[in-house]
């Protein structure tokens, strides 16, 4: 009876420590991304391709932002079990949200170090990573042209 209770007992702590521990890493996340996109308001975005006529750019050069970011143990159980009845896996929908912001918060904090006002005709890649027997993540690749006044 000892012996099953510590085979059942310790995955479901392990689970529900994933929990908290992911809700509370997330949430903190979260917060710095807020902090983050106040201090970059400046920098103007967007998935255009040209610029509009009245702009006259002056110095255009590619900016990047990258980040991976890893699941946790109870956003891979709970993604099991989605699997298993189907649907949306909403578990990994804040994660991905999460990993967007991210990368582009460093494409514009790049921008913004080489003195760029905007950056035109964003882009996205995603990658999935998988471990073996532990949980995995994914990388966003955010990438545009900054744009110098003339």
């Amino acid at each position: 009876m000892a012996n099953l209770i510590i085979q059942i007992g310790i995955p479901v702590f392990l689970i529900i420590l994933g929990l908290f521990v992911g809700k509370w890493i997330e949430k903190k996340h979260l917060r710095s991304l807020d902090v983050k996109e106040q201090e970059l308001k400046d920098v103007l975005i967007c998935n255009l391709r040209r610029l509009p006529a009245y702009l006259k750019a002056g110095e255009c050069f590619l900016v990047i932002g990258s980040v991976v970011i890893a699941t946790d143990y109870f956003k891979v159980f709970a993604a099991g079990l989605r699997n298993l009845f189907g649907g949306e896996i909403k578990t990994y929908r804040s994660l991905m949200r999460r990993a967007r912001r991210e990368a582009i918060v460093r494409m514009l904090q790049q921008a913004k170090e080489r003195g760029a006002y905007s950056v035109w005709n964003i882009r996205f890649e995603t990658a999935t990573i998988q471990g073996k027997r532990r949980p995995g993540g994914v990388e966003v690749l955010a990438y545009g042209t900054a744009v110098k006044v003339s």
